[in-house]
This record gives C-alpha cells, sequence and structure tokens, in this order.
C-alpha cells in the first residue's frame, strides 16, 4: 500500500487540486492505468499538477512518475516546491528532463537548479545547449538573491536610431523570441540600455515614428549585483513591468520581469512570518526530524529566556504566600503585555522590511508607540482595575492591577519596536530573533511591575 498524507484545510497557500480529482488521480495509481492517469492530468494547469505531486505521498509520487513521466516539462518542475524538486528530478529520464529544461527560459533554468546538489546541476545543464549553458553558468556566478540570478538573458532589444517599423519587422523576422516579453530596450553600439519602450505603444504609433519618442519614463536599469528584495522594492513602488539589467560596466546583460520580482516580495512576506514564529523555512513535505531541527533550537532559547520570568517571581514568593490571589491574576498582566508587543513587534518588523523605518523617522515611530502603549493600558487598566475591584472588593488591588497593565503594555509597545530596531543596527535578522526578546521582556516585566507594586501597596 502506498504511503499518502491528509491534506489539512488552508495547509498549502495555493488552493489544493479538488478531492474527488485527487482520489481518481489516486485510483489510477493504484490500478497502474497510464491511459486514466493522462486523461486527469492533461486538461490540467501545470501549477495545479505540481501542486497535486505535493499532496500525495511519495509511495504514490513514484508511481505517477514511472507511468506519466514522459509527459512532465519544464514548467511544473518550475512549480514545485524546493523540498519537492530533487525528488522528482532524481525520477526522471536523462532525456526527459533534457527535454524538459530546454523549454524554460533561463531564469527559470537558474531557479530550478540553484538550490539542488552539484550532481544534479551538472545534470540538467549538461541537457542544455552550449549557449544556453554559457547563459546559465554566468547567471550563476552572481551572488545567491541578487538581481543577477533573478534576469532573464534572454532580451529585446533594438538601436536608438530605428523606427517603429523597423522594429515591428525584425520582430517578425526573428527566429525566437522570449516567451513573455513587454519591452524593447534601445541600446547603444556598446549595448548600453538608453531606455524602452512597451509593446503597447509601438504597436498602436505609426511606422514613421523613431522608438526614442515612444520611450518611457518608468526606464530604471537595475545592476546585476542589486539585492533582489530591493529589486522587487522598485518594481511594487515605481510600478515597473520590466527593468533592464546591466553588468559592471553598464552593458545590457538581461531583464528582469515583474512574475520574478513579486515571487521575490512573496518569498520575503512568507520568510518574515515564518521567522517571527521561530521555525525558519519548513516544507509540507518536510519529515519529522527535519521539522524538530528546525523548530527545537528556539524553543530551547525560549526556554532559557522563560527562566528568568521564574527568577522574577521567585524573589516575590512571601508577596504571593501572603495574597494567593496574586497567583491567579499574574498571567492576565503577562499575556496582555505578550500580545501587546507582538502587535507592536509585528508593525516594525514590516517597516523594516519594506525600508518604511529609517533614521530620520525612528524618533517618531518610537514616540507612536509609547503613546499607544499608554492609552492602550489605560483603557485596559481602568476595565481590569474596575473588575478586580468588583470581584474581589480590593480597591488597592483594581488599583495594582491598573498600574501594572499601563507599565507593561508601556513597556511591550517599547520593547516590540526598539528591539527589532536594535538587532537590524548589529546585521542580525529582527524577524527571526525579535519575538523571543520581546515575550520575555513583557513576561518579565509584567510580573516585575504587578508584584512590585502589590508589595508596595498591600503589604
Amino acid at each position: 500500500m502506498t504511503d499518502r498524507r491528509a491534506v489539512e484545510p488552508g495547509e498549502e497557500p495555493d488552493a489544493p487540486a479538488p478531492p474527488s480529482l485527487t482520489a481518481a488521480v489516486i485510483e489510477a495509481l493504484d490500478a497502474r492505468d497510464a491511459e486514466r492517469l493522462k486523461l486527469l492530468l492533461e486538461p490540467l494547469h501545470p501549477a495545479d499538477i505540481a501542486d497535486l505531486l505535493g499532496q500525495i505521498g511519495a509511495g504514490d509520487r513514484r508511481v505517477l512518475l514511472s507511468l506519466w513521466s514522459g509527459e512532465i516539462d519544464g514548467e511544473i518542475l518550475s512549480e514545485l516546491d524546493e523540498d519537492l524538486r530533487e525528488e522528482v528530478i532524481e525520477a526522471l529520464a536523462p532525456e526527459v528532463l533534457a527535454e524538459a529544461v530546454r523549454e524554460l527560459e533561463s531564469d527559470d533554468v537558474v531557479d530550478l537548479i540553484e538550490d539542488l546538489d552539484p550532481p544534479q546541476q551538472g545534470m540538467i545543464l549538461q541537457a542544455l545547449d552550449a549557449p544556453d549553458r554559457v547563459a546559465v553558468e554566468q547567471s550563476l556566478s552572481y551572488p545567491e538573491y541578487s538581481a543577477g540570478r533573478l534576469m532573464q538573458r534572454e532580451v529585446v532589444t533594438a538601436p536608438e536610431h530605428w523606427t517603429v517599423g523597423e522594429t515591428i519587422d525584425h520582430l517578425r523576422a526573428a527566429e525566437t523570441l522570449p516567451d513573455q516579453f513587454y519591452h524593447v530596450i534601445l541600446v547603444d553600439p556598446a549595448m548600453k540600455p538608453l531606455g524602452y519602450v512597451s509593446l503597447g505603444r509601438i504597436l498602436s504609433s505609426r511606422r514613421e515614428v523613431p522608438l526614442r519618442s515612444l520611450t518611457e519614463d518608468s526606464f530604471r536599469p537595475m545592476s546585476v549585483l542589486d539585492k533582489g528584495e530591493d529589486v522587487a522594492r522598485a518594481f511594487n513602488k515605481y510600478h515597473l513591468i520590466s527593468a533592464p539589467v546591466v553588468d559592471e560596466h553598464g552593458r545590457l546583460v538581461g531583464v528582469i520581469t515583474i512574475d520574478d520580482a513579486m515571487e521575490v516580495l512573496d518569498e520575503e512576506h512568507e520568510e518574515d512570518m515564518l521567522r517571527l514564529a521561530g521555525v525558519g523555512e519548513i516544507g509540507t513535505s518536510d519529515g519529522i526530524l527535519d521539522t524538530v531541527r528546525k523548530r527545537l533550537p528556539w524553543l530551547v532559547v525560549n526556554l532559557f529566556t522563560a527562566s528568568l520570568s521564574a527568577v522574577v517571581i521567585a524573589q516575590f514568593e512571601s508577596t504571593i504566600a501572603a495574597i494567593v490571589v496574586l497567583a491567579a491574576l499574574m498571567p492576565i498582566v503577562a499575556s496582555t503585555g505578550g500580545i501587546g508587543g507582538t502587535q507592536s513587534l509585528a508593525v516594525a518588523v514590516r517597516a523594516l522590511a519594506t525600508r518604511q523605518i529609517t533614521p530620520q523617522n525612528a524618533r517618531r515611530v518610537i514616540l507612536r508607540e509609547i503613546g499607544a502603549g499608554l492609552l492602550n493600558g489605560t483603557g485596559l487598566a481602568l476595565l481590569l482595575g474596575v473588575t478586580g475591584t468588583v470581584i474581589f472588593g480590593e480597591p488597592m488591588l483594581g488599583l495594582v492591577l491598573g498600574l501594572a497593565m499601563i507599565v507593561n503594555q508601556m513597556t511591550a509597545a517599547l520593547g516590540g519596536v526598539l528591539v527589532p530596531l536594535a538587532l537590524n543596527r548589529l546585521g542580525l535578522d529582527p524577524a527571526l530573533a525579535s519575538g523571543t526578546f520581546v515575550t520575555t521582556l513583557t513576561d518579565v516585566m509584567g510580573f516585575f511591575a504587578f508584584l512590585g507594586l502589590a508589595t508596595l501597596f498591600l503589604l
């Protein structure tokens, strides 16, 4: 019996294949019915097939690849999660793999192989034609997460002195063109980009119109060494569709299109979310040991930082022994502070990732968070103070609860912005490390403020 796993609702960011389709595919696999499998999979988009491969178990996946491997194309390989690509590539015959990667643009080939082991990289590179192999190897020579890795080498160019008619004739006569392109880039004799013209403006202009008169203001060349996140941010900020990429001498070497830039943004957002939770990158097909290896270190760190709260509580042992009800109320102050810290932290980490916090406005952001913490704390203090007084009949206990809430909410708001700012200044990833420190800060200060004030006012 092949191993299968259930897919929980919402487990994958993309909509899973319909359960009826998945069940039908598994039935065809159990029956080893290649014709039925072909009928089921042929109408599907490559992304849906990749999603299906991720939903079925490893045993079913091996059967599917043995029955249908000849139909696997480059688009399906590109859509697969990174943790599944290696498994699928190993299962494909060399000739099938060669045919699949030849269909891809150079940037998709780079994305496909950059995380593979060297032997598998060699298999794919050998499957490419010599010019394509050289282009991919050059892209791989650039730093990881750089514009040089994101760009595709297939570029449509025209001399700056051409007219619309000459450009259209050239495009019609070209033997090969990229599958998708949005601009014709104007270059000088040294292949330095001077501007670009959208296909829409070319097609809507008369033949005798010079291309240089149709160039767009959004033209912004990127360097091969620019960080991918900076490139994606520029696309988002200036509403770019494509951008030329130049080498260290300013010569045109490639182009980045909007789909690649938006993919970088999506990966950045997903990475920040996972790191805020302290789990790092993890796939749904990762094994138990891989999952534990990625999560356990931060749980251990949290174990040590949480012990600080125990140390603080131990200092007020006599106070808790004298007023037992404090033990029941302590978690309320600490938990509410933790939520406030998480709110402030999420806003700060996102602002740092998008460069919205700068040295010029950092002070204003900090003061805003302090003000918000004070107002939130005051509102919660009134609610909790009145409730504590009514339930326990002790006005001073209500006062202690309210004051502790104000102190902890201000601490949470301030820590939520100062901790990521400090980590960012030290060159550390604020998304990965801030959560542990902010939680510890709010717990320690919450317990200290509540028990300290109780000792001062109630004993």
